[in-house]
């Protein structure tokens, strides 16, 4: 029974990731016919154009590059793709560049001068198709000067590793660049621009995926000093950073684009792909399974042992009393839960978000959760998350091994490592944030 509810866990995930391949999320809203784009709502004359270019950042970038070039033809002039190590895929007329993520590195940092070198050139009758995914912000990186690589860098840990939210981390990190919270946009003008989002953000905020590159930015200098200060990161940031943030606050440093500046009159901004379209397709696939769903929320948000323990709650329910449905049973949710380091162990928030369900449901043997990123990466690790049960601390006692102190210490990978219980996908080429899984199996008769 054990590894018949293990399977549909996994087939569940799979079919929520599947539903939201971004190759096929571009081609459900771009078509051609003849010398026509259509877009969405809107349509594009493609003979406007003199020159067509796609650029694009992210972990689902290559694959919407695909798309993209097999729609446009022969129309397509050049591309530039900037995606996550071991992200790339063969393409015709697009130049894939590999770079770091979560943390820049100086891959990205050569890559997104390619790309600001090759739009600064785009006149006012050239067409620019930008392809953007999760994991954008880490992969275009360009400081704003003075600032350097190394100090964005440690910036970056720092937010990473303090708790704050992505929407946080992403208005510190627009304030900081040359190409985020609208500036790409700015650069790029006055060319006409398209830009195709996956969403992997919480409210698939424009402004905020993949740090909003073509969108104007709603976030200020002050929000960032509010950030710097709720984190208690002040006296952390290097020196170079903090005066930045100084001199913005005190209107010293322009502040990043807004609504109604002429540069976006000519900017259309479409989600492709978001996270409720992943978990409605893991519904379906939970019910030809034979399993009562529920959705719970695609904006699930909060530090991550906080939320296991609301779905080891709800687990605990519908054991007891069938509430808020009957088992067999299936809760879907979706989101990006936070970490807050306090141990040097080695996970991701799936990662914890599983361990502390799993000393949460302790014993409830009809209880199995899957927690997972979309795009196969958790962390640092090359585990996308990890799959529990009622029974998974029992075994870890077994074989001498406390499921607190792992806890305590942050190192959840290597806690199911010893368990055999991460789940590893490999890059899935997508990133619409996290898939929360749990099945409530039918009481022994």
């Amino acid at each position: 029974m054990i590894e018949a509810q293990q399977k549909d866990l996994q087939d569940i995930f799979r079919a929520g990731i599947d539903a939201v391949d971004p190759e096929r999320a571009v081609r459900r809203y771009v078509r051609r016919r003849g010398n026509r784009l259509f877009v969405g709502d809107r349509s594009y004359a493609l003979d406007r154009f003199k020159r067509i270019f796609l650029i694009g950042a992210g972990k689902g970038t290559a694959p919407m590059a695909k798309a993209l070039e097999d729609i446009l033809g022969d129309r397509l002039t050049n591309g530039w793709i900037v995606v996550k190590y071991g992200y790339g895929m063969p393409l015709g007329k697009t130049h894939t560049m590999e770079a770091g993520h979560p943390i820049p590195d100086e891959a990205g940092l050569k890559a997104t001068e390619v790309v600001l070198d090759q739009i600064r050139e785009c006149a006012e009758e050239d067409l620019i198709i930008c392809a953007f995914s999760g994991g954008g912000s880490a992969l275009l990186p360009a400081p704003s000067p003075p600032i350097n690589l190394d100090e964005k860098q440690e910036t970056t840990r720092l937010l990473l590793d303090s708790g704050a939210t992505i929407n946080e981390i992403n208005a510190i990190r627009k304030h900081l660049s040359l190409t985020k919270g609208g500036w790409l946009a700015k650069t790029a003008d006055p060319a006409t621009l398209v830009s195709l989002i996956l969403s992997d953000v919480i409210g698939d905020r424009l402004d905020v995926i993949a740090s909003g590159p073509t969108v104007p930015d709603e976030s200020t200098f002050a929000d960032c000093t509010e950030i710097i200060q709720r984190y208690n990161l002040a006296r952390r940031l290097p020196e170079t950073v903090a005066e930045h943030f100084r001199k913005g606050t005190a209107g010293m440093v322009p502040e990043t684009p807004k609504v109604g500046d002429t540069a976006f009159s000519k900017v259309q901004n479409l989600i492709v792909g978001n996270n409720r379209g992943a978990l409605l397709a893991a519904q379906e696939q939970a019910i030809s399974l034979g399993y009562k769903t529920m959705i719970l929320s695609s904006q699930i948000e909060g530090e991550a042992r906080e939320v296991a323990q609301v779905f080891a709650s709800i687990g605990k329910e519908i054991c007891q009393a069938g509430l808020p449905i009957s088992s067999p049973a299936c809760v879907l949710a979706g989101g990006e839960p936070t970490v807050t380091i306090q141990g040097k162990g080695k996970g991701g928030r799936n990662q914890e978000l599983a361990l502390a369900c799993a000393i949460s449901i302790d014993g409830w043997d009809r209880i199995f959760m899957l927690s997972a990123g979309t795009d196969g990466t958790d962390g640092p690790t090359d585990a996308a998350g990890a799959i529990v049960s009622g029974l998974t601390c029992s075994r870890a006692r077994q074989a001498n091994l406390d499921p607190y102190s792992y806890l305590l210490a942050n190192d959840s990978y290597s806690f199911f490592e010893s368990l055999g219980d991460l789940l590893k996908t490999g890059p899935t080429r997508t990133n619409v944030m996290d898939i929360i899984c749990m099945l409530v199996g039918d009481a022994e008769p």
